[in-house]
């Protein structure tokens, strides 16, 4: 039963609603003013008030600032457009006219009641409220402001309290493992570790090793046992970045651990149990490389429960100033050079240039640009953005008589970019040369070919 407080001076009005209420179901209280509803009710005991607006003593709209949590219906013998809009814009539910049709009233009131069944009560508001603080958390974690940054804090808000497994795909440099830490963080495992492991990073003679651990004697050099980084992470979360650069072999020891929740070290004949999150992050296409056998189909299905897509800065135009002053600012601090800021040239600058590198890049331009910076202001010229790649010469001797030379391209085969040449050299030969052979010959580090193959998508030699 709904119960209805009447705060009416007129006797007769207040006698005459309290029949017709409680005739029609209602539990219904009365009083004579707002002071005598003060001292003889608690408003949180009623699901409506209905109350005249001149009263003696205090009006009657007094009480919707005194009931916070409960609608307030006003009725008033002065009907006029204004005493309507005012009581509304008070916060009143509704306003009907006096002398009011006994239907009309119990219209209004069916009306008010159905609506305030349907708002989410107190309980839904607090969640809700704490999921926007956590979104707005999450912002402390990884800058945006866009529409489309907004969706992916709000699906970290909802994905993060789950156990669920999420792939998180992205191109390099846009933050991909600060998606994955913000996870982790609003999770119910944030008490435990978060394990970062770069799949590509790991020679893949070890990468089963490093994962699940290995006992004594298993291989070569194996002196003694020792727990892997899946180990490391029980009860906590295990974040695998460019899991399309895992080989075979240590895929399957992975889908083990996502349906039995359980690892085998190498060399062990006896299985662990793991209570571990996953969360895999690729720049890759894995339902490809599924297709093409690259990549174990079942094992993609298992992970990709949840996709969370992050944008690239270059679809981020609202954002990219606004992340270039906050990257100013924590590079400033952390090189103690306070009080620095950007010209309008280098801000023009920012805001022009695509970001292939996305965040990563944008962060390094500034650091470079706060460590050259000699007074407060960063200039275009100190951040030395790659703005044409075009512009830059081929080493000589890069490539030798001996080797075969890389195919024209065929729309402008005098005008090839450095990017070009490294892209055709590494396609045409890395089946015959090792990594470290690859980077010899481009005179670079065998780092810097890893990073330059994730830039350009091009995947590493399986077996290499």
């Amino acid at each position: 039963m709904k119960h209805i407080l009447v705060v009416e001076d007129e006797e007769i009005i207040r006698t005459a609603l309290h029949k017709l209420l409680v005739h029609n179901g209602y539990g219904v209280e009365q009083a004579e003013s707002v002071q005598d509803a003060i001292d003889n009710y608690q408003f949180d005991e009623f699901d409506l008030i209905i109350s005249d607006l001149r009263l003696p003593g205090r009006p009657g709209t007094d009480l919707i600032d005194l009931a916070t949590n409960q609608p307030v219906l006003i009725m008033t013998s002065y009907a006029s457009l204004r005493s309507a809009v005012d009581s509304m814009k008070m916060g009143a539910i509704d306003y009907i006219a006096k002398p009011f049709d006994h239907d009309e009233m119990l219209i209004a009131v069916s009306q008010i009641l159905e609506k305030q069944e349907s708002r989410p009560n107190a309980e839904d508001q607090e969640t809700e409220q704490a999921a926007q603080a956590d979104i707005s958390q999450i912002n402390d974690i990884l800058y945006g402001r866009c529409q489309a940054m907004e969706k992916v804090f709000n699906l970290i808000a909802k994905v993060a309290p789950t156990d669920t497994t999420v792939l998180i795909q992205g191109e390099s440099g846009t933050g991909k493992e600060l998606a994955a830490r913000a996870l982790h963080q609003f999770s119910k495992r944030d008490k435990k570790p978060i394990i970062c492991v770069n799949c590509a990073a790991i020679p893949e003679t070890l990468i089963e090793s490093e994962l699940f651990g290995h006992e004594k004697g298993a291989f070569t050099g194996a002196a003694s046992a020792r727990n892997g980084l899946v180990e490391a992470a029980d009860g906590g979360t295990l974040f695998l970045d460019e899991i399309g650069e895992l080989p075979l072999e240590a895929q399957a020891r992975l889908l083990r651990v996502l349906q039995e929740g359980e690892i085998r070290r190498v060399g062990s004949t006896q299985s662990l149990k793991v209570d571990v999150r996953l969360i895999a992050a690729t720049h890759r296409n894995l339902r490809a490389l599924s297709k093409t056998g690259e990549f174990r189909e079942d094992l993609y299905y298992r992970l990709n429960v949840m996709q969370l897509k992050l944008p690239p800065l270059r679809e981020r135009e609202e954002d990219i100033l606004g992340l270039a002053k906050l990257l100013l600012n924590i590079v400033s601090e952390k090189l103690s050079k306070t009080g620095l800021s950007l010209s309008p040239s280098a801000m023009k600058l920012i805001q022009e240039h695509d970001w292939p590198g996305n965040v990563r890049e944008m962060e390094n331009a500034i650091e470079r640009a706060v460590i050259l910076c000699d007074d407060s202001m960063i200039t275009a010229e100190l951040l030395d953005i790659e703005t044409d790649i075009d512009e830059y010469t081929i080493p000589k001797g890069m490539f030798s008589s001996s080797t075969v030379k890389p195919k024209p391209v065929r729309d402008k085969p005098k005008d090839l970019s450095l990017e070009d040449y490294f892209q055709h050299f590494v396609l045409e030969h890395q089946d015959q040369m090792s990594e470290t052979e690859l980077a010899q010959k481009l005179g670079i580090s065998r780092k810097s070919l890893w990073e330059r193959r994730q830039r350009l998508g091009i995947p590493r030699k399986k077996g290499d």
